[in-house]
């Protein structure tokens, strides 16, 4: 019987734009699907919300405020791989776009 050694690396993408976050995603499973994997799963995980309280006027009007507030987008692409195929360098110099920041862990 023959037992294959599984390696995961678990990418993590984060992104203020959720389209932007989508479309790689998508493009990561597309440049996944030419190798040989075992398993791919996208995960999301909850929005951070941050919001931000603001005084229109610093002097007077003190009950005169704004809201303002930022949304964070995140998944998580974890990649079960055989250790012979070379994944890792493939997905380092995929091109993303500028607005995704992602991170990539080896376990």
């Amino acid at each position: 019987m023959v037992t294959k050694t599984n390696e995961k690396i678990r990418l993590r993408l984060e992104s203020f734009n959720h389209e932007l976050l989508m479309a790689s995603c998508r493009k990561i499973l597309n440049l996944t699907q030419n190798i040989e994997l075992d398993n791919v799963g996208v995960v999301a995980l909850p929005t951070d919300k941050r919001i931000y309280c603001v005084l229109r006027s610093p002097h007077v009007d003190k009950d005169s405020r704004e809201h303002f507030e930022l949304r964070v987008h995140k998944r998580v692409i974890e990649i079960y791989h055989d250790s012979t195929v070379d994944i890792f360098n493939l997905l380092s110099e995929s091109d993303l776009p500028s607005g995704v920041l992602y991170r990539i862990c080896l376990s």
